[in-house]
């Protein structure tokens, strides 16, 4: 559990441009989002050691503090970063890679009794919906209230309602709109993942 507590702070640490070190870590442990994230991490370690009561308080601990829920069997990979928490809404059944970054207002949830999938380095914009058993590849970004019903592919960029691909990689889709936002228009944040 500790250990995936510093790797979501060195990784939050890193999205704000942090040098690494114990005093970026201390900074991030007082920045927005965080006790949402601590207090995720410590209900999941309760939930999958055996000590359901202990999770099922911190969950809602999280709730009233965080402003957020988090399901307790949600399982996010090293490196999740909650820029803010409020509105935040994650189904129990969620699975997630490493680095993902959410932002206020987003939802990950069940329809139909399905729930998404989402691969590493993955950015979820304010107030996005990621519903159902859709599958979202690695290296995506999701803009601010974009609504993903469908899969997508790695390396997509996706905006509007329903969720539409206009970028790969970075690079425009020959039939996307001519006028298609860039990702500094619908709030996607220019991180970059160093392996």
């Amino acid at each position: 559990m500790l250990s995936l507590i510093r790797n979501d702070l060195r990784r939050k640490a890193q999205i704000f441009g942090l040098r690494p070190g114990p005093l970026a870590l201390v900074r991030m442990l007082f920045s927005d989002g965080t006790t949402a994230q601590v207090l995720y991490r410590m209900t999941q370690y309760c939930h999958n050691h055996h000590l359901k009561p202990v999770a099922f308080l911190l969950y809602r601990i999280n709730h009233l503090v965080g402003h957020c829920v988090i399901g307790r069997g949600a399982d996010f990979g090293p490196g999740l970063a909650i820029m803010h928490s409020v509105g935040l809404v994650v189904n129990t059944r969620v699975r997630a890679g490493a680095n993902i970054i959410l932002e206020h207002g987003v939802t990950i949830g069940d329809a139909k009794g399905r729930v998404p999938e989402l691969g590493d380095n993955v950015f979820v914009g304010a107030g996005a919906k990621v519903i159902g058993g859709v599958h979202v590849g690695s290296d995506v970004k999701i803009g601010a209230n974009a609504v993903v019903v469908h899969d997508v592919p790695d390396g997509a960029t996706v905006v509007g309602i329903p969720g539409r691909v206009v970028r790969m990689y970075g690079k425009r889709l020959a039939d996307a709109m001519p006028s298609a936002p860039n990702d500094a228009d619908v709030g996607i944040p220019a991180v970059t993942d160093e392996r």
